[in-house]
């Protein structure tokens, strides 16, 4: 079985309050980004006796197999439902450290796969618990539209956006920001309009209304993502941000824009 696990961008992230438990509330939408995925692929072997093994292409994931989030989704659902042993391989396109969420969509791919293979039949509210021991934005990946999440990414509800037809530059510099620092420089704020408010209203009025609350000091750390965001409003973007903590970078534009290519860049039309 083969799954294509695609991305993610931000509309708006408010981070409104610090949590006893230590993660924060935040409110955000999270849109799918179809064309830009990974690919996984999943095999049971004929000998039962064979180990779970994980290989790897494609970018580099930062980690080993054992450690990666879809040998994770494996083991939970070894452990909560006995499934058998497999042999999966992950080609991975989408770049890490991004804000783009393509760890959390190949767990959110797997926990799918590994429920189909061995006819598990857990139910989507099943699968969901199970996604979020893998992490906060993973049960939106078992989704295939733009929801508004809150608490820490896992309250979902459907958010009412189209953007079919407009075009998407992404950039990717060569930076990679843990989550851990994003927050350190985060000081929470309730905004006083609700995001899906302000998103409510058309696309031209984002620039100054939907901000993403993790680009204040990261940008200050690292002024190239903020040169990278001006430059997509120079090449006519409608609305740029920041995705997530960083530190991919996008703009939307209503025509096919006119922006450098190259490594790190990508022209996607949504």
């Amino acid at each position: 079985m083969i799954s294509f696990p695609h991305c993610k961008i931000n509309l708006g992230l408010d981070v409104l309050r610090k949590r006893p438990d230590g993660y924060h509330d935040i409110e955000t939408v999270m849109f799918p980004v179809r064309d830009l995925c990974d690919s996984l692929e999943i095999i049971v072997p004929e000998e039962e006796k064979e180990a779970t093994e994980l290989t790897e292409s494609g970018l580099r994931t930062g980690c080993p197999p054992q450690e990666n989030i879809v040998m994770k989704a494996w083991r939970l659902m070894h452990e909560t439902y006995g499934i058998g042993n497999v042999r999966m391989h992950l080609h991975k396109a989408v770049p890490s450290g991004a804000g783009l969420g393509g760890g959390s969509a190949d767990g959110a791919a797997a926990l799918r796969m590994l429920d189909t293979l061995f006819s598990v039949g857990a139910g989507i509210r099943r699968l969901e618990a199970l996604a979020l021991k893998l992490g906060s934005d993973v049960p939106f990946f078992l989704h295939d539209a733009p929801q508004l999440c809150s608490g820490r990414g896992e309250v979902m509800r459907p958010a009412e956006i189209d953007l079919k037809g407009y075009w998407m530059v992404l950039v990717k510099p060569a930076i990679c920001i843990p989550t851990a620092e994003a927050y350190a420089g985060i000081t929470p704020r309730i905004p006083e309009e609700p995001l899906a408010k302000r998103l409510s209203r058309p696309i031209a009025t984002w620039r100054d209304n939907l901000p993403n609350a993790f680009e204040t000091s990261l940008f200050r750390k690292h002024p190239e993502l903020s040169a990278i965001k001006r430059s997509l409003y120079d090449a006519g973007a409608l609305y740029a941000s920041m995705s997530g903590s960083g530190s991919a970078i996008f703009g939307l534009f209503d025509t096919r824009p006119e922006y450098e290519t190259g490594t790190g860049i990508w022209h996607l039309q949504l």
